[in-house]
């Protein structure tokens, strides 16, 4: 599904990522987990094509798109939840969603599939974003990405800043869009239960680079985490 190959990636003149490998395999559960500033948000940024990456490979679907633009990457199937959720404040949620059409040039309609997994979105269709909780938002911002269909979801830190409650919730509807929807997922985390608890896959990172990978059910978590406090 994704493969990524001695990647670097830039913020002006600054080198964040040295070289990245990294790999999704088609329908798993992959969770890129570390400290914080270890470089695990810029890795996204860099396959939705957001920073410089002026050197490496970044195959999706067998096709090179390193050189490709942001919406270019996204028609192709990837879809991508930001830190921050990126929620529409002034926008009802029903137009949030449909904000999420845009991709496949706002044809299509949303797939009431979506209401499923997430109940909470059916029930506040017309409310504003921003006046939905925390939980709630990143409940919306998968849901949008979700709309246009994506082989790929990447979703950066889900659980920040939300109750342990909304959290479950969060990783039913993440196993449930990966084993019903048939959609690969890539998560950045820091939250190490959650990792353990969703994925099939995990990497470790630290100053740019993979210091710790392997299988979720073979993982020791007290190895996962020294790693994670190396500083």
């Amino acid at each position: 599904m994704l493969t990524i190959k001695n990647m670097s990636s830039y913020y002006g003149e600054s080198c964040i990522i040295p070289g990245l490998d990294l790999s999704v395999p088609d329908g798993e559960i992959v969770c890129l987990i570390g400290r914080n500033g270890v470089g695990k948000s810029t890795a996204l940024k860099s396959i939705m094509g957001l920073v410089k990456t002026p050197s490496g490979s970044i195959v999706f679907n067998g096709e090179e798109i390193i050189k490709k633009k942001a919406y270019e990457r996204a028609a192709l199937g990837i879809g991508y939840v930001p830190q921050g959720r990126d929620i529409f404040p002034q926008l009802t949620v029903k137009e949030n969603l449909e904000l999420g059409l845009e991709i496949n040039r706002g044809k299509g309609k949303i797939d009431t599939t979506i209401y499923e997994l997430f109940p909470v979105i059916r029930d506040f269709l017309d409310r504003s974003g921003g006046n939905l909780s925390g939980g709630q938002q990143q409940q919306l911002a998968i849901a949008r990405a979700l709309v246009a269909k994506p082989e790929l979801l990447i979703l950066d830190e889900p659980t920040e800043g939300i109750q342990p409650s909304v959290i479950e919730d969060i990783g039913t509807a993440i196993r449930k869009v990966n084993k019903e929807l048939g959609v690969t997922i890539l998560i950045v985390e820091q939250y190490l239960d959650f990792v353990l608890d969703v994925s099939d896959r995990y990497y470790v990172m630290d100053k740019g680079q993979i210091a710790l990978s392997g299988m979720t059910k073979d993982a020791d978590a007290a190895l996962i985490q020294s790693k994670m406090s190396i500083g």
